[in-house]
């Protein structure tokens, strides 16, 4: 039903975090995947890069039929953002969650230094990161997490990764409908203006409530705003095919 809907997960986690959406979304009459990105879940031990990531969202999207709804988190949506710029006519429509900070600024001060800090553990940090995922989620949500594997190795190889992007370029050169969506409480939302004005076509909405890990903490109501998304995008594919096929063209609105 609809435009097909492919998800990509944050640092260190797997596909297996979007476990209830994609639940919700096939309940739905939905196609939805969630991928691992290299270097994570069933790819632990491929080295990362931001090409191999989207290569990794864009061969994903192929397997759905060559377009779709992107939807990425933290890692997953800066990752979604370079794939939209990288190849606009392959992405029908983004959300991008958790990730409205310059990268350059945000890793560096958020994460950089634990990550190099937990690397001189013995396990790399991999206790924490357990632990931290089972105190901070709502039951079941840890097990969707913490299911695919916590690549605690790959953290920072990626975040060096990642502070190269420019997202907000990347986003310039997307022409497509955007959602931007945080939690209300993340500390990711410092720059999430800079990130609304450089969307063509952007929306952002904040969640009550709710952390960075904000699928997580409101795992329905993240749901719903991805159904409502695809619904949008939906209606705008029919009235692309509409146009392109020779029938009347759909203007205004939300087209």
């Amino acid at each position: 039903m609809g435009v097909p809907v492919v998800l990509v997960h944050g640092l260190r986690v797997s596909g297996s975090m979007w476990r209830p959406q994609v639940e919700a979304l096939r309940a739905q009459g939905r196609t939805a995947v969630a991928l691992d990105l290299p270097g994570h879940g069933s790819r632990r031990g491929e080295a990362f890069s931001v090409g191999s990531a989207v290569d990794a969202v864009l061969a994903a999207i192929d397997g759905v039929g060559g377009r779709a709804l992107l939807v990425g988190l933290s890692l997953g949506g800066f990752v979604s953002i370079a794939a939209a710029g990288a190849a606009p006519g392959r992405v029908a429509g983004l959300v991008a969650a958790s990730c409205t900070a310059k990268p350059a600024q945000s890793l560096a001060q958020v994460y950089r230094i634990p990550s190099v800090l937990m690397d001189r553990l013995p396990d790399k940090g991999a206790a924490v990161n357990e632990r931290f995922h089972r105190l901070m989620l709502r039951e079941g949500a840890a097990e969707a997490v913490l299911d695919g594997g916590l690549a605690v190795e790959a953290a920072t190889s990626v975040i060096d990764e990642i502070s190269e992007l420019d997202a907000l370029a990347a986003l310039r050169a997307y022409p497509g409908p955007v959602w931007l969506i945080n939690g209300s409480r993340d500390h990711f939302r410092i720059h999430e203006k800079q990130f609304f004005e450089a969307c063509a076509d952007g929306r952002l909405v904040n969640v009550p409530r709710a952390g960075h890990m904000v699928s997580l903490d409101q795992p329905e109501n993240f749901a719903a705003i991805l159904a409502d998304a695809a619904d949008v995008v939906s209606v705008r594919e029919a009235r692309r095919g509409l146009g392109s096929g020779g029938g009347a063209l759909v203007e205004g609105g939300d087209g």
